[in-house]
């Protein structure tokens, strides 16, 4: 129930910018690669917001403005200025709110910034006043510095890699603002560390140890009395920032509780670093193709996980295409290959003059990318177009008002932004047994219904530009390896030449390091 003081419905916001940018990626992220959504839209993308729901005779929820992106290069400080000047002030302008749900990714980077998130939370506070309670809804692939975490009042994290509860958390984050304010309680303490411990994605998925039993661990301490929540970040490894390394939050009502749960959480995330593994076997590019066309699982999958655009890489190198089109059996078309993803406007465009049967002589990728090194250059690739798409909505209203909006291009998402559109127009050429799909944009392939009329079970191998594999597709795989290939997501950090992050740090310097002082600290 409501206080009884309380004689109108709590007016909470919603609105943030979530995007995770890899500082090494030569891609940078303009306004266009986002999907602003605003107004009853914006609302749509819950499903704790519908008017129908067991919150709506408590809170009024008051749509801000929220701009997401496929991850990618920086942010360009122009496009930043603009989503945050637009988030602030809608939030002056909706008067005064009980609360205000942030919901962001963490990771995202900024040219001329050192911690973005940290600049626009400050503005959101700014914006809000000091009596605004905020509760941040993050994704664990996020860096939490105490400057950022400074200026909230509630924040948590997915606690699965896949995310499959990327929405969970969402709703996590807005249920715990909301009992707060009806409790009356006001701020909960938040204890904070972080651990010197920064590590890929692919090394940290809570499908194998020791992620999955550091992660089941946050539901125990959750679950004691006066905790509200425990949050666990492994950091964002392609980011070369100081505040990029693990971190813990307890937040609860007894602040040594939270000091004493918080410092068990780190400890045990710090002791556990050596035995943290990639989610697959691994191999450079040339290894994990043999031992696929050498296989008898089919469809076999491939990772080509540095240049991942769902980590933050460009997904315009051609450097997986030409090592596929260097074996014997793939090139002779003994063996086929499906490779999607690879992004190049002016190929397809190319492809759609020529048209469907048309033998075609294209330079591929490096749209973005070419002059970085010698895996950017452009592939020179003699082909037939096999398939040609466009699946751009016709004009009209958006579809899409489910409340389910993943992470990526995801189904139920309203389209009509080209961030979100499907990669634009799609054009297929195939070599030998090789079939490359060409997108317009930067775009993922995680579900059956990405690979639009091309069928992935019709192929010997699918590669595709990804790390640990999203659910659809580890399903479809009869077998799997994650290629460590080069990129703007590289899974060997040592060799992408970091230099700002805050030294030491695990793996980058020697393991015998002191042992840290990992002490929480109340916000």
């Amino acid at each position: 129930m409501l206080p009884a003081t309380t004689r109108r419905p709590l007016r909470i916001g919603i609105g943030g910018m979530a995007i995770e940018s890899s500082q090494f990626c030569p891609h940078r992220s303009t306004y266009d690669d986002f999907r602003v959504t605003r107004g009853r839209a914006l609302l749509d993308r819950y499903t704790w917001t519908r008017p129908d729901g067991d919150l709506s005779r408590t809170v009024e929820w008051v749509p801000l403005v929220h701009a997401v992106a496929v991850p990618g290069g920086p942010v360009e400080r122009a496009t930043y200025d603009r989503i945050r000047s637009e988030l602030t002030d809608r939030i002056r302008e909706s008067g005064p709110l009980d609360g205000l749900v942030d919901d962001i990714h963490g990771a995202m980077s900024v040219i001329g910034l050192d911690d973005a998130e940290a600049d626009l939370t400050e503005a959101v506070r700014a914006a809000t006043g000091p009596d605004t309670l905020i509760s941040a809804a993050m994704d664990l692939h996020g860096n939490v510095s105490r400057r950022f975490a400074g200026h909230l009042d509630l924040l948590t994290a997915h606690r699965m890699a896949p995310h499959e509860d990327a929405w969970q958390t969402r709703e996590r984050a807005a249920r715990n603002l909301v009992a707060r304010l009806v409790s009356g309680k006001g701020r909960p303490h938040r204890a904070w560390v972080q651990i010197p411990v920064l590590l890929p994605g692919e090394k940290t998925s809570t499908r194998l140890e020791p992620a999955a039993s550091l992660y089941g661990r946050l539901a125990t301490v959750e679950a004691l009395d006066g905790v509200v929540d425990a949050a666990l970040w492994v950091g964002y490894a392609w980011a070369d920032e100081e505040r990029c390394r693990a971190a813990v939050v307890v937040t609860a009502d007894d602040p040594g509780l939270a000091l004493d749960q918080a410092g068990a959480l780190a400890r045990a995330y710090w002791d556990a670093r050596r035995d943290f593994t990639f989610v697959g076997p691994t191999g450079d590019a040339d290894d994990c193709i043999a031992r696929a066309v050498a296989s008898s699982a089919r469809p076999f999958l491939i990772s080509d996980s540095g240049d991942n655009p769902t980590a933050g890489g460009a997904g315009d190198l051609a450097y997986m295409l030409g090592r596929l089109l260097a074996h014997e059996d793939l090139a002779s078309g003994r063996c086929t290959a499906l490779h999607p993803g690879l992004t190049d406007p002016a190929a397809v465009a190319a492809c759609f003059a020529a048209g469907p049967g048309a033998e075609v002589t294209l330079r591929v990728g490096g749209c973005f990318s070419a002059g970085t090194g010698p895996h950017a250059a452009p592939y020179e690739l003699t082909g037939t177009v096999t398939a040609l798409a466009d699946p751009r909505p016709a004009p009209g209203p958006a579809a899409g008002a489910s409340g389910r909006a993943p992470e990526g291009a995801p189904p139920g998402t309203p389209r009509g932004n080209p961030a979100y559109d499907g990669g634009g127009r799609r054009a297929a050429v195939t070599r030998g047994g090789v079939t490359v799909v060409l997108t317009e944009r930067r775009t993922p392939f995680h579900t059956r219904a990405d690979f639009g009329p091309l069928d992935p079970l019709g192929y010997d191998l699918v590669v595709v530009k990804i790390g640990y594999l999203e659910p659809e597709l580890y399903a479809m795989a009869a077998d799997w390896l994650l290629a460590l290939t080069p990129g703007g997501v590289d899974q060997d950090l040592l060799r992408l030449g970091h230099h700002k992050i805050r030294r030491p740090l695990y793996p980058f310097d020697d393991e015998d390091f002191d042992d840290p002082d990992l002490t929480p600290q109340l916000l």
